[in-house]
């Protein structure tokens, strides 16, 4: 079974200061996005910054991202509703209406670091809908076990309606589910039959995570984004190193890294 491999270059959260290859200008994030097509992944995890490189959700940098990432490789597009904490609800549910591939649909508030991640009910079944409406397929994130809930009480009442579902379990984030083995395990069995899910583990247990996610027959996300470190000390020289590492762990599982074309039909995309 080949496994999905996404990039996720540049995050929220993170800044040139903390390492110089963060990627954060269209420009910057297109080619890292290429360069980690070319390695092997066929998903693209994009979070948007401003000129001063803050988040942000202004459809024109988030179209002029796309359009160089489209030009540069055929790989999927999966914009991040998420954005910001600062960045109003009904400025990042805009996004959907450029149409990706994909969009994050984060069900629950939180609390995320020092911060409140806002994501109230009636928004989310509100974006949830013009997802659905878009063909916007959701990905969900989820960062606690009662988010798992979440999502299958919006998919009982028919707000969620794409199959196969889409998960992302999110760990390390300080708010959310610890990054251990255990926690990964626990929410692993209470997915449901049929859904398409990877881990998402931020921070130190970032290599150990994704190990064991692949090894349990889910996939995999990689990139400055979820760690800025390729190994204790050593900050990774760009997204290509963690994209590469991902793809190699896939590889001793015997599990290669699927392209863009079996991965739209893995999570039955619709044709752009």
């Amino acid at each position: 079974m080949s496994a999905v491999i996404t990039v996720a270059p540049t995050g929220p959260i993170a800044s040139k200061a903390d390492n110089p290859e963060l990627p954060t200008q269209p420009g910057e994030i297109a080619e890292a996005v290429h360069q980690a097509y070319l390695a092997g992944a066929s998903v693209a995890h994009i979070h948007l910054r401003d000129r001063r490189d803050q988040p942000t959700a202004d459809l024109n940098i988030a179209r002029r991202t796309m359009d160089l990432i489209a030009d540069r490789c055929p790989v999927l597009i999966q914009l991040s509703t998420g954005v910001g904490l600062a960045v109003p609800f009904t400025e990042r549910e805009a996004l959907v209406e450029l149409r990706p591939g994909m969009a994050t649909l984060n069900p629950c508030t939180m609390t995320f670091g020092s911060g409140e991640f806002r994501n109230p009910p009636s928004d989310v079944a509100r974006l949830a809908q013009r997802m659905a409406e878009l063909g916007v397929k959701p990905e969900l994130e989820i960062y606690d076990t009662g988010h798992l809930d979440a999502c299958l009480r919006m998919r009982d009442a028919g707000l969620l309606t794409d199959d196969p579902l889409q998960f992302s379990i999110v760990l390390g984030v300080k708010g959310g589910m610890a990054a251990t083995a255990d926690n990964l395990i626990a929410m692993a069995r209470r997915l449901p039959a049929g859904c398409v899910w990877q881990v998402i583990a931020v921070g130190r247990a970032n290599l150990e995570l994704t190990a064991i996610g692949l090894a349990l027959g889910g996939n995999a996300r990689a990139g400055l984004e979820d760690t800025l470190y390729l190994r204790k000390g050593e900050l990774s020289p760009g997204n290509l190193p963690l994209v590469r590492r991902a793809v190699g762990l896939a590889s001793a599982l015997d599990r290669p890294a699927a392209s863009v074309q079996e991965t739209a039909a893995l999570l039955r995309l619709p044709p752009r």
